[in-house]
């Protein structure tokens, strides 16, 4: 069987086939070599893929040669001073929310705001590179920021999921996680990966607090913001951190 799929393999090159896919080249030289397919070139294609089997080698049109524009505009120039002001401004830290596990983040739709006061609505654009990866806990995806036409930064977004109809959540948490991450590179509230700045703000601003769980009676240990309540299913336990 693999001698026939290599022999097909070598008739397909000898006849001029581009396929950089099934040649395993890397994207780089996909870029470079502008593989044009015809009628006749993707007939061969899908006659080598029934040989190897599609789910041993999809070829889907994330697979599709990747255009030449993929970093288009990148470090061409700075965005004007107005628009860095906005971007570069010091964070509110009356937005800044906290993760039980003491994580503190900005919510999502602040940055979007941000953006949109930066760039105006419809001026910025968060583009998926390939398909998404499913794992059973976990669905990752890639993008890429373009603002104003240039491309800025590119990401893979991740969010845990627990049950399979949860998919197209878990899929638009992952994009939002990605967004988060690609306006790092923009310097939008930049101090969220200050060490400095997250210990003087959790000093200032956050406690950590003894909880029971109202059902199990665990107890754990949690970061809230001060003042904040505790959320069902905990409660606070008399032993205070």
């Amino acid at each position: 069987m693999y001698k026939t799929i290599i022999s097909k393999n070598l008739r397909i090159i000898n006849q001029g086939v581009n396929n950089r896919l099934l040649l395993g080249l890397t994207k780089q030289n996909y870029i470079h070599s502008k593989p044009k397919f015809n009628a006749n070139d993707q007939a061969k294609t899908n006659e080598v893929t029934e040989d190897l089997g599609a789910e041993a080698f999809p070829i889907t049109p994330e697979f599709n040669p990747v255009p030449q524009d993929l970093y288009t505009g990148v470090s061409a120039q700075p965005f004007p001073e107005e628009v860095s002001k906005v971007l570069l401004a010091k964070v509110n830290e009356s937005d800044i929310e906290i993760k039980p596990d003491g994580l503190i983040y900005l919510p999502e739709i602040k940055f979007r705001r941000i953006l949109n006061k930066s760039f105006g609505p419809g001026g910025w654009g968060l583009v998926p590179r390939g398909d998404a990866t499913v794992t059973q806990t976990n669905i990752s995806r890639e993008y890429a920021l373009f603002c104003l036409g240039q491309y800025v930064s590119q990401a893979r977004g991740e969010q845990q999921y627990f049950d399979k109809n949860d998919l197209s959540v878990a899929l638009e948490g992952a994009r939002s996680n990605a967004l988060t991450r690609c306006c790092k590179d923009l310097g939008i509230a930049s101090e969220l990966w200050d060490p400095t700045f997250i210990r003087s703000f959790k000093l200032k601003n956050c406690e950590a607090v003894w909880v029971e769980h109202q059902v199990t009676k665990k107890k754990r240990l949690i970061w809230r913001l001060k003042g904040n309540p505790v959320d069902y299913p905990y409660k606070l336990s008399p032993q205070v951190f």
